[in-house]
């Protein structure tokens, strides 16, 4: 974009709103005299787009104290930007459950909500739950629907830009489904739909393992591995939104499926689920032979599809999320393995949100659709006096 001119008075008072709101979030309470030397802006300015401001409801005048006004006189007027002037909510649609988190407009999660699903339930009953869960937790928060200012909604598969699922095997009748859409149905604001490894990398970043990191791969490890990755700080989604599906890298060279990896009987595994997979996890861990034999090829399978990221990527940090976060010992072999295949092997450790990342995720989304419209100035445009 480029400099504003004489003709854009509608773009400027956006634009110094957006630089003195963002004055205000850094501060608990800011006088006039703290924006004008924060923002740069004329005092004139700065008090009208204040008082613009509290028409919106962003922002709120701040009652001085009575010993502040005993001792000062009149004491200089403060303000603070309303964090509950909106809502967000960050929903993660698993196999098995259905997570809410609600937060205030600064991203402070005020409650959660969690339902079970079953794992074969078809595309609209699992809505409808994803639809319940929401209005419970609306309910007993007595936040109105209206107040909600963005919904991030992350989910297994292959998403599209407009929200579509291009590829989700996952979840029954998840290819082609128009999520997005559907969900929009029950919201007055924006719905923002990413795949759930993309979320809890982002989740990560904020708040958990790859918070001082801006290149890292985060490895959601179930069924069907899945991968995210931050590159300089920005999610990386690939041309299509398929980066990081390396659940499918045993296509290439025709390898065992996860059938066959996780079998202890010689026969494919079946029927292939989390609790199948988690009482194979449990023999390995009383001590049984085949069972651990499992486990470790398991865990050679995880090291051959983490190492052909960070050979492409090139990252600073390997986050292990999902259920390799519960197997003993998984660390050591996957750094001494990226040891031997990579240039640079990279740093690598647990996931810090655990089952959260997902759904926090999400709701970082949302988080940053708000920051975007709220505080966001664009390209070389700055603040005029």
């Amino acid at each position: 974009m480029g400099r504003l001119t004489g003709g854009d008075p509608s773009l400027l008072r956006r634009i110094n709103s957006a630089v003195v709101l963002d004055a205000l979030r850094a501060a608990d309470a800011a006088t006039l005299t703290h924006l004008v030397q924060v923002t740069g802006l004329s005092r004139p300015t700065v008090e009208g787009v204040v008082e613009g401001l509290i028409e919106s409801g962003l922002v709120v005048e701040v009652p001085a104290e009575e010993g502040e006004a005993r001792r000062q006189g009149r004491p200089a007027r403060r303000f603070r930007f309303r964090t509950e002037a909106g809502h967000l909510l960050g929903i993660e649609i698993g196999p098995h459950r259905i997570v809410a988190l609600l937060s205030d407009l600064s991203g402070r999660t005020l409650d959660a909500v969690q339902r079970t699903v079953e794992e074969g339930a078809p595309a609209d009953e699992r809505l409808d739950r994803v639809r319940a869960v929401v209005a419970d937790l609306l309910r007993r928060t007595g936040v109105p629907r209206r107040s909600l200012r963005a919904v991030g909604v992350a989910s297994p598969g292959i998403v599209e830009a407009d929200g579509t699922v291009r590829l989700g095997t996952a979840l029954p009748g998840w290819t082609g489904l128009p999520l997005g859409d559907r969900l929009r149905r029950s919201f007055r604001c924006p719905v923002l739909v990413e795949n759930d490894a993309n979320a809890a990398a982002v989740a990560e970043h904020w708040q958990g393992a790859a918070t001082g990191s801006d290149d890292l791969v985060f490895v959601l490890a179930g069924l069907s591995p899945g991968a995210g990755a931050l590159i300089g700080g920005r999610l990386h989604r690939g041309f299509g939104g398929a980066a990081g599906e390396i659940g499918a890298l045993h296509l290439l060279g025709r390898e065992a499926t996860p059938e066959t990896l996780l079998s202890t009987t010689g026969k494919p595994l079946h029927p292939l689920d989390e609790a199948q997979v988690a009482a194979v996890f449990a023999a390995a861990g009383r001590g049984d032979a085949r069972a651990r034999d499992a486990v470790d090829r398991f865990i050679r399978r995880l090291v051959h599809d983490v190492a052909a990221l960070v050979l492409a990527l090139d990252p600073e940090l390997v986050v292990i999320g999902g259920w390799a976060t519960g197997l003993a010992g998984v660390l050591e072999p996957l750094r001494g393995e990226l040891a031997r295949y990579c240039l640079r092997p990279p740093r690598v450790v647990l996931s810090q949100l655990g089952e959260a990342a997902v759904a926090t995720g999400a709701l970082r989304l949302a988080l940053d659709h708000v920051e975007g419209e709220l505080f966001a100035v664009e390209g070389t445009v700055t603040a005029r006096r």
